[in-house]
């Protein structure tokens, strides 16, 4: 994304729309501040209790708005195209001071309009004060550097206009941090938010001690260590052996094994065997393992 520059445009003297051949000029760096005054006139009415607090106001006119800012420029800083005097740059902005002949009467004087336009900021109005300081001079005494600090004013109260509903989507990867305040406690922030498990809210977040917050450490309380994937393996193996001997003996061995996963592990085995003989005797066992 380029950077949107601040931009000075001449209007026509009906404050209306841009004069045709105008001047446009881009500021050469961005101002810091823009300080916006609002004021309606107003009179004190004839007559009235001025003592017991009675006496009435009204307003008159429709107000002004006034803008202040503050522009640099540096001879030094340009990439391209550079000047040997600021004043050379500068003269451009002085030229919106600077009367013209009025449209509507030839005989008498007046600013030319001006719009300060910065990206969704708009301002129309005339240049009302402007001052300008040179300083970092060259050896042979040429100014380099200046700042302007200008006034701009205009006969209504400025209403600021947007376009649709201004809401700020959510962009891939980032999330709303909550900033703990002094005091804050862990439970406390995730209390307030309507969040019960402020146990896996710590461990998500790697919080050692969430009963000490410090002031201003940033915590996602939309994470937490309660979410799990789960899953399940079986496995299941079985073994069968049979012997039968003609002398009258039989043996069996069994054997079997399980386990699962998905949060737990278990292993059970069992074995058994058993011996007969018909020699005159009999022998039994079992052995298990569990």
């Amino acid at each position: 994304m380029s950077l949107e520059k601040a931009q000075l445009i001449e209007l026509d003297q009906s404050f209306a729309n841009e004069k045709s051949g105008g001047r446009k000029v881009a500021v050469q760096f961005n101002p810091e501040t823009l300080k916006v005054t609002f004021a309606n006139q107003i009179v004190q009415p004839q007559g009235g209790d001025q003592a017991a607090g009675n006496a009435g106001r009204q307003f008159v006119g429709a107000g002004t708005t006034k803008l202040a800012l503050q522009l640099w420029f540096d001879v030094t800083a340009m990439e391209k195209d550079a000047v040997d005097d600021v004043r050379r740059l500068t003269q451009d902005v002085v030229y919106f001071m600077t009367p013209q002949k009025s449209e509507e009467d030839p005989k008498k004087l007046s600013p030319p309009g001006l719009r300060f336009h910065w990206g969704t900021f708009l301002f129309d109005g005339m240049v009302e004060g402007m001052e300008e300081t040179l300083e970092f001079f060259s050896p042979d005494g040429k100014p380099l550097r200046s700042s302007i600090t200008m006034t701009l004013s205009q006969q209504k109260i400025l209403e600021a206009k947007f376009e649709g509903e201004g809401k700020v989507p959510n962009q891939p990867g980032q999330a709303p941090l909550k900033s703990a305040n002094e005091g804050d406690s862990l439970q406390s922030m995730a209390g307030k938010s309507g969040k019960p498990d402020w146990q896996g809210i710590a461990s998500a977040n790697g919080i050692e001690d969430p009963l000490r917050m410090s002031p201003g450490q940033l915590v996602d309380l939309n994470l937490s260590a309660g979410a799990s994937i789960g899953g399940g393996v079986g496995i299941g193996v079985g073994v069968g052996i049979g012997v039968d001997a003609g002398i009258g003996g039989s043996a069996s061995v069994g054997a079997g094994f399980g386990a699962g996963i998905g949060g737990s592990v278990g292993v059970d085995a069992g074995a058994s065997v058993g011996l007969n003989a018909s020699l005159g005797g009999s022998a039994g066992g079992s052995i298990s393992f569990g």
